[in-house]
């Protein structure tokens, strides 16, 4: 029976109003959903989208383009790189300039490394939330090792104001290959493992396979991109469709899902973690080993340089899908209006759709399966 026909079905006293979140032991961060529910049965699910009130967009246009940067780290603080990269892009994309080929290199390394810790936060989350704690336990021990990694280049593990416009603001660590290397006696190991102990688990189908499922129509209109449109069957991925940095000599593959569900968001991020081990591999053996990392730029790191008047947007493929800043230039050393095409935004709208007739149980988790960070949401 449609959902709509059981809320006819259903006398108004029967539905109850319930906040879940923002202080919720099994909510994510500051988000917030307003549901209506019949016993188990969710006959609506309201998210407030920018509960966080933190106001960036706003923020950044009373900052010149340098001290930007910091800022972007917290839209999405799991990968935090991805942020920089986008926004330092599109500036340079502003300027027409060219960052040095070893830089882009270096670039494409720390945001597939970036891509994997999210990955492995997000899947171990969603394990949590249904109720499969040891795989959380495995793969944290591997994302850790990532967050070394960061913080031997820069210091910072969680936010790294990473690079600057231009290229990078230091040299990475004289062992960075060495690191990785490590890193990837472990870590494939460790996706292995958290593949056999949930990918065949009769709990985990359950709870997963046809949850939240969406179809390839839907979710290009309600504005998906990333692994979860990629689970719908849809092949879109900017590296490959609009490639930028190194990418296009790079071999990887693109999974996709066919059902557009939970189980296939869970599959498509699993494959999505290899294939990043795959293009950092082929990343360490092609770089070169000496070179510049910065451009030789008009505008200096700590100036209060002028941008030439003009809108530009650059978009990347960031961990949970098109990431992008559109910049308009007034000719000063602050950007007249920026905007930030956040991924979450687009998906987190779709929230009442996807739960809309399910149940109670399977809303936590089909927040996590998103992946949905609060800072993107920010308006």
């Amino acid at each position: 029976m449609a959902i709509r026909e059981k809320i006819v079905e259903f006398s108004p006293e029967h539905i109850v109003k319930i906040n879940i979140g923002p202080s919720h032991p099994a909510m994510h961060g500051t988000l917030r959903v307003i549901t209506k529910i019949d016993g188990e049965l969710i006959i609506d699910a309201q998210p407030e989208i920018g509960y966080l009130h933190r106001g960036l967009e706003k923020l950044c246009e009373n900052l010149n383009y340098h001290q930007i940067i910091p800022l972007t780290d917290r839209l999405n603080y799991v990968s935090a790189i991805c942020n920089n990269v986008a926004y330092q892009m599109t500036v340079e994309k502003l300027l027409d300039i060219e960052v040095p080929e070893r830089a882009q290199w270096l670039r494409v390394i720390f945001m597939e490394l970036a891509r994997i810790a999210d990955h492995i936060v997000c899947l171990g989350i969603l394990g949590v939330d249904i109720g499969a704690f040891t795989p959380f336990l495995y793969v944290f021990i591997e994302r850790e090792k990532i967050y070394d990694i960061f913080e031997a280049y820069n210091g910072a593990r969680l936010t790294n104001t990473f690079g600057r416009i231009g290229g990078l603001d230091q040299e990475p660590p004289e062992n960075l290959e060495e690191m990785i290397r490590d890193l990837f006696k472990t870590l494939p190991r460790a996706i292995d493992e958290m593949d056999k102990l949930l990918t065949r688990n009769r709990i985990w189908m359950d709870r997963t396979i046809g949850v939240s499922a969406f179809t390839p129509e839907q979710a290009i209109e309600w504005g998906f991109t990333g692994p979860c449109l990629r689970a719908c069957g849809v092949r879109r991925d900017l590296r490959k469709d609009e490639p930028y940095l190194t990418y296009p000599a790079l071999e990887f593959e693109v999974p996709v899902g066919s059902h557009g569900d939970i189980y296939d968001r869970y599959i498509v991020r699993l494959e999505e973690m290899r294939q990043s081990i795959r293009i950092i591999d082929q990343c360490l053996r092609m770089m070169p080993k000496e070179g510049p990392i910065k451009a030789a730029t008009p505008i200096k790191p700590a100036a209060k340089a002028k941008l030439p008047a003009g809108d530009v947007y650059f978009a990347l493929e960031s961990p949970n899908g098109e990431l992008g800043f559109f910049i308009r230039s007034d000719g000063t050393e602050r950007p007249a209006r920026l905007h930030v095409r956040a991924p979450c935004y687009m998906i987190y709208q779709a929230f009442p759709e996807l739960t809309r007739g399910g149940m109670v149980a399977d809303l936590i988790a089909v927040l996590s399966s998103l992946n949905v960070i609060a800072g993107e949401l920010d308006r």
